[in-house]
């Protein structure tokens, strides 16, 4: 059984409290030691440079001393998420940010005694639509990560993990997906790189199941009335144009639909299943290969990153009872054909976004009530999950 830690990303503080002693004192204030750093915090070696960073790694050590804190994680922000990354169709490119950023933030990480978690690669229409060009762009990122994992061990950095995303176009995505990345990378790579479960990251994939028939029709009827909200996915443009097309000719859209159909097979990667849409699902199946669980609270239809807050918790379907259980399913269901060796701390880390134009400092209640509500099931980091379970099974 592991042991829990209740910890916090800094991007709540970002372009708010963004030195090191002021984001540390607002977190020790919060009554969280656990840190997770975010790159969008003034800490992205892009951005920032390596002789800032180099100072920020001394800040940090200073207010870790003077409040009391820990990083005990860096991640990846909007930065390094918003581009093609380690998937970008021109190789060089992809090379360059495993350098110049991946391995920059393993060594930020190894320096601090921290893990690293991290999001930086997307797939474009033109890979996704072609089946052999998606093999072989995801074959590529798997040896690009695999070489992050690889020098992240030869760094002694505590552990490296990918998130877990929710649209075709960002692996892993589905839980068949992310059980072949995590087998495929530890295989080439010799050391396992490990999964950073967001339990918000389950709101895409609902819609982005295989159609039918219906669908098809479906997409035919609203290309025709030109409502092209209503248009179901169909998977790759070739089916698309033939819903477009018997739409705008009024053909028999059963004749079109046999030969869309024809298409599917060789697309697999663009569907998910109901289960990769359930967040308890995901935590059932990776927890013990999740360092870092991102919380948020979710309706389970958008990915808001919103506080846990009562008002938020009346909608919301994240709760620690059924978190906590979902994380001893997993850890129970170990067996010796695990895709990479559990870990036996997790960092179940608050990730919550606010807008730019928000009241900081009823921002910063609102994640001192979201800390209260977890502190409820962790009251002390280290805890064990047994015992954090029977807290909340008593109390609930």
């Amino acid at each position: 059984m592991p042991r829990l830690h209740l910890a916090i990303d800094n991007c709540f503080a970002s372009k708010r409290w963004t030195q090191p002693d002021e984001w540390a004192a607002c977190i020790a204030s919060l009554g969280v030691r656990c840190v997770e750093a975010s790159a969008d915090t003034e800490h992205d070696p892009l951005y920032n440079g390596p002789t800032y960073c180099e100072r920020w790694i001394g800040e940090v050590r200073q207010a870790e001393q003077r409040h009391g804190i820990k990083v005990v994680n860096l991640y990846s922000g909007h930065g390094t998420y918003s581009t093609l990354g380690l998937a970008h169709t021109d190789r060089s490119v992809a090379e360059r940010l495993r350098d110049t950023w991946v391995k920059k933030m393993v060594d930020a990480a190894a320096q601090l005694d921290a893990g690293l978690g991290f999001y930086a690669h997307a797939f474009p229409l033109a890979v996704l639509e072609d089946p052999a060009a998606y093999a072989t762009s995801h074959a590529a990122l798997v040896g690009l990560l695999a070489d992050c994992a690889a020098y992240a061990a030869s760094r002694m950095a505590k552990t490296i993990g990918v998130e877990q995303m929710y649209t075709p176009h960002q692996v892993p995505w589905t839980l068949a997906g992310a059980r072949d990345l995590l087998r495929a990378i530890a295989r080439r790579a010799g050391n396992p790189i490990y999964l950073s479960i967001d339990v918000g990251h389950q709101s895409g994939q609902a819609r982005f199941q295989k159609p039918g028939f219906a669908e098809f029709l479906r997409a035919v009827t609203a290309i025709r009335q030109g409502d092209w909200q209503r248009v179901p996915w169909l998977g790759p443009k070739a089916v698309f144009d033939l819903a477009a097309a018997t739409a705008r000719t009024g053909s028999e859209p059963a004749l079109a639909w046999a030969e869309a159909e024809r298409h599917l097979p060789a697309c697999e990667h663009l569907f998910a299943t109901p289960a990769d849409g359930d967040p308890y699902a995901w935590l059932a199946e990776f927890a013990p290969y999740s360092p870092i669980i991102h919380l948020q609270q979710t309706d389970g239809r958008h990915s808001a990153h919103r506080p846990f807050t009562r008002a938020e918790n009346a909608t919301g379907i994240i709760t620690p009872r059924r978190v906590l259980e979902a994380i001893m399913l997993g850890y129970s269901r170990l067996t010796p054909a695990s895709p990479v060796p559990p870990v036996s701390d997790l960092y179940l880390t608050l990730e919550l976004f606010f807008p730019t134009a928000a009241h900081p400092y009823a921002a910063l209640e609102e994640v001192r009530e979201s800390v209260r509500y977890w502190r409820a099931a962790i009251p002390a980091d280290g805890i064990e999950l047994a015992e954090a379970l029977t807290r909340v099974t008593k109390e609930s």
